[in-house]
Order: C-alpha cells, then sequence, then structure tokens
C-alpha cells in the first residue's frame, strides 16, 4: 500500500532532562516512539533513574531554549509556563 505510514516503534523511549531541582526532583520529557510528542514528568532524583534504567531510554539533547519562536504563541511547554510570566 503506497499511502501506508511505518509503524510506531513504542520500543524507543526517549528522555529529555530539563531540570535537576533543588528540592530533588527531576524534571523531564518522556516519549515512546516519537521524541516530537512527549509528556511532561517529575520524579525524585532515585525514581527518574530507575524509570531511566527500566526503560532503557535513549537520552536527547537538551533543548535549546534561545531558539526563535514561531510567533504562534503555542511554542512553550509546562517548565517555562511555570517560570516566567506570559502576556
Amino acid at each position: 500500500m503506497e499511502n501506508e505510514k511505518p509503524a510506531l516503534d513504542t520500543s524507543r523511549k526517549f528522555v529529555r532532562l530539563i531540570e535537576r531541582r533543588p528540592d530533588g526532583f527531576v524534571e523531564f520529557e518522556f516519549a515512546i516512539g516519537e521524541p516530537e510528542l512527549y509528556a511532561e514528568m517529575l520524579l525524585p532524583a532515585d525514581a527518574y533513574e530507575a524509570f531511566c534504567q527500566t526503560n532503557e531510554v535513549i537520552y536527547l539533547e537538551p533543548r535549546d531554549e534561545s531558539a526563535e519562536d514561531d510567533g504562534s504563541g503555542l511554542d512553550w511547554n509546562l517548565h517555562q509556563a511555570t517560570h516566567q510570566r506570559f502576556r
């Protein structure tokens, strides 16, 4: 079939570290199959390490916070929303 999409590889799991907080929690993005679609998560540091080991994650580079936004107003994440004021 010509228009058939490739299957999503659910065995590939991705983590992008956002912040190791002073209170002992770790903020991170977790994705399955495609790193572009992720959930933001927060775990205690020891649970984060166990989570990553159990899921055999692929670690992604941190996001470039200085990258230009597309002007849509939709280019933000929960971490940013809790650390800055939006118009």
